[in-house]
This record gives C-alpha cells, structure tokens and sequence, in this order.
C-alpha cells in the first residue's frame, strides 16, 4: 500500500483538532455567538471536519467519554454522533481509540496528564506545529493509524505501541495491510 492518508479527530464544540498523516494539523474553532442556533454550529463542525477528511483511508476519532458529565456533554455526543454519522455515510473507513489509548500511545502510560501528552508529542514530533492539546492528540490518534497500516510517523518503544493492540480496527483495512 502506498503511504495512506490518516486523518486523526479530537472532536470538541470549541476546538476541534484535526491531522493528517501528510505532515499537517489544524483546529476549527467555534464560539457560540457565532452561529444563531446550536444545530447551525454542530452542522458547521461536520462540514468542516468532512472537508478535511476528504480522500482519507482511515480516520482514528477520540471515542465520546461517556461518563463526562460536565457542562455541554449532551451537545458534545450528539456533534460526535452527526460528525461520526457523515463520515460513516461518506463510506470513509474509521475507528474510535480511548482516552487512555491515545495517552498511552503518546506517553507510555494510560493516565498521563494533558500537558504531559502535549509535552510528549512536541518532543516527538518537533516539525509539526503543534500550537494546543487538541492538536497534540488529533496527531496522536492520525499517528496510530499510520502506525497501524504499517507506516508509522515515528519510532516509538513498544510499550507505548502496545496501544495499537487495544482499538478495535476496521476489518476492511486488512486486505489493505
């Protein structure tokens, strides 16, 4: 397979971090003044994440926490839910990895802190431009994919690679290994 196009999403109403396995990473950012009703900004978020997921072969999401229950976290799934529906629809193949995936990718340990995974990514990626949290673990997540389909962005111990054994990836992505 040539080098695949990964897509990594950490999903957020204020601040969604997106990355790509081509060497780039972006947030969308929305306010709610910004649109006059809650659906109008879910639906921006969607049509903004399915521009830049145009074309991938994988998309790694970070699975909805279902036991937050801090402000918004009714809103929150249902954006995940639409933006996951829409990818889904657009027969884009994807997976979802936890929380403590992701941080044990980055990091070695499953309960590592925000900072300590934003740390982490910087070191180990110093030529992209990571600018926040969410861009540090939308690139986490593009850079677990790609190290699934057999092309990792970087070299990492295998006790942070033992991750990848955790989520649940898309049988359709098999044949393509």
């Amino acid at each position: 397979m040539d080098k695949p196009k990964v897509i990594g999403l950490d999903l957020s109403l204020a601040s969604t971090g997106v990355a790509s396995s081509a060497g780039w990473v972006n947030c969308i950012i929305t306010k709610p003044d910004q649109h006059p009703t809650t659906f109008a900004r879910l639906r921006h978020i969607r049509t903004e994440v399915l521009l830049h997921v145009r074309g991938a072969d994988l998309v790694v999401v970070e699975q909805l926490a279902l036991g937050s229950q801090t402000g918004q976290h009714l809103t929150r799934a249902g954006m995940w839910h639409m933006v996951m529906d829409a990818i889904d629809a657009a027969d884009i193949p994807w997976t979802s990895a936890t929380t403590q995936q992701l941080k044990k990718y980055a990091t070695g340990k499953g309960n590592a802190s925000k900072d300590a995974t934003l740390l982490a990514v910087a070191r180990r990626f110093p030529e992209w431009d990571i600018t926040g949290n969410d861009e540090a673990d939308s690139l986490v997540l593009a850079a677990m994919g790609s190290d699934y389909l057999g092309h990792p962005l970087a070299a990492l111990p295998q006790t942070h690679r033992e991750a990848l054994d955790k989520v649940r990836w898309p049988d359709v992505l098999e044949v393509a290994r």
